[in-house]
């Protein structure tokens, strides 16, 4: 059931951004009178659709397969490379009669709807939510790094106190892409000590191997307690309850939950001592460690789940009409950031494949239960992504046609019909060739992460 609420999910986003995409097509070029003969969610190849109805000379469906979506625009070469409609002589009401600078909108149409509908969204759920965040100045304990972070000499407790020499005012921004894309230079705190680490240009390639946290862990270092034990798991076998405070395992002192997470590792399938403080007492217990390296049942699975000593978060609540900027700045934050990362795939460093995302990772990402403030917040971030990648100067995309337009703005004249119908050709062969890449991508990605 939770497979099935992640796809529903993703396909329920998807169709939104697509459908709301294509609507600033149909808008923008029923505002200029011309005539639109198709509005599609996902393609009809070869005239089969799932379900379609004609309403005012406009035929609306769905199509069977689930690449975007189109409309077809009277007297233009799009997706249906319908050439025949451009042997007659062209018709006011045709898409090139019209000047090249109404195309042009026609065309961008639907990469605006996007930008507004990612603000929309970030603004709505600001003014609902606020803006929340853990003031990097009080967090006691430091980080907690992942393998990617040790990588590049992060240790546990570390205080990140600056980037590029600027102030951290917020503990997220350690885990933003003014880190992991700009070739940082972090100002760390350690035993009383600042010095520097740089954050390699080419990390993105280590992190798409890994979970998010493998960098810097979402959460501070924090001291804890047992808040919850799984019935049947290996540590409430063992008779640990709510309340518990581990302070030992095989003897060695710990304080952290990383620290515990760190020992339980060393000692996979292997029994363990752990010291318990309950209450004002403490007693020793001995808990077989599963394949996982957690307290879990025998065959994996975590047996606990931790209450955390966390700083208390802040959270700046700026009206409804205040969050419209802040909206703002989020999403331009997002389109920013898609561009830097193709930015680091043309300048070497990284690789294409590490960070690109196709139909499987994104639908992970929704997660499997209905969390509507995380499923807003993903349409969101898609809405800018969409935006960005129609933007790209490839043909049959929505960038490749204004790019031709802006050519044409600039000679005068329109590029032949026969070299559109081919770059069409060309630039919708690229994308379906992308597409597969993508998929596999994401299906590679799975399997490596799966094995031992």
């Amino acid at each position: 059931m939770s497979i099935v609420i992640m796809i529903g999910q993703f396909i329920l986003g998807i169709s939104i951004l697509v459908i709301l995409h294509e609507l600033g097509h149909f808008l923008a070029a029923r505002a200029f009178g011309i005539k639109v003969d198709k509005f599609y969610l996902f393609f009809d190849a070869w005239g089969f659709s799932l379900f379609k109805f004609t309403y005012k000379d406009v035929e609306y469906g769905i199509g069977w397969l689930p690449l975007g979506g189109y409309v077809k625009i009277a007297g233009m070469i799009d997706e249906s490379m319908d050439t025949e409609q451009m042997q007659g002589e062209p018709q006011p009401w045709e898409f090139r009669s019209k000047p090249a600078w109404q195309r042009l909108i026609v065309m961008l149409g639907g990469v605006f709807v996007n930008i507004v509908l990612a603000i929309f969204i970030f603004w709505m759920l600001t003014a609902r939510l606020g803006d929340s965040y853990i003031a990097n100045s009080t967090v006691k304990y430091g980080i907690v790094p992942g393998a990617v972070g040790k990588k590049i000499g992060l240790q546990a407790g570390d205080k990140i106190i600056a980037i590029n020499g600027q102030p951290v005012d917020r503990f997220e921004d350690l885990m933003g892409a003014k880190v992991l894309l700009d070739h940082t230079v972090l100002t760390v705190q350690r035993n009383g000590k600042d010095f520097a680490i740089t954050v390699p240009s080419n990390i993105i390639n280590d992190l798409s191997d890994n979970s998010p946290g493998q960098f810097i862990s979402p959460l501070p270092r924090a001291r804890f307690s047992i808040d919850s034990v799984v019935k049947g798991s290996n540590a409430q076998i063992a008779g640990i309850v709510k309340g518990d405070s581990v302070t030992a395992v095989n003897g060695i002192k710990i304080q952290f939950f990383d620290q515990l997470q760190a020992e339980l590792k060393k000692n996979i399938n292997k029994p363990v001592l752990l010291e318990i403080k309950r209450g004002n007492a403490f007693k020793t217990l001995t808990v077989n460690v599963n394949k996982d390296g957690t307290l879990g049942m025998k065959d994996g699975g975590f047996g606990v789940a931790a209450h955390f000593d966390l700083p208390e978060e802040k959270t700046i609540h700026y009206g409804f009409f205040g969050s419209l900027p802040v909206g703002a700045e989020k999403a331009w934050e997002t389109f920013a950031t898609n561009a830097k990362a193709i930015g680091k795939v043309f300048k070497g460093d990284a690789k294409f494949g590490k960070i690109i995302g196709g139909p499987v990772a994104i639908a992970t990402q929704f997660g499997k239960e209905i969390i509507w403030v995380r499923f807003w917040t993903m349409v969101g971030l898609l809405s800018i992504a969409l935006a960005f990648t129609n933007l790209l100067p490839i043909p049959a995309l929505d960038g490749g046609h204004a790019v031709f337009l802006i050519i044409e703005m600039i000679k005068g004249k329109p590029l032949s019909d026969k070299f559109l119908e081919r770059s069409q050709i060309v630039g919708f062969v690229l994308i379906i060739s992308l597409m597969v890449f993508v998929f596999g991508n994401d299906i590679i990605k799975i399997v490596l992460k799966s094995k031992p």
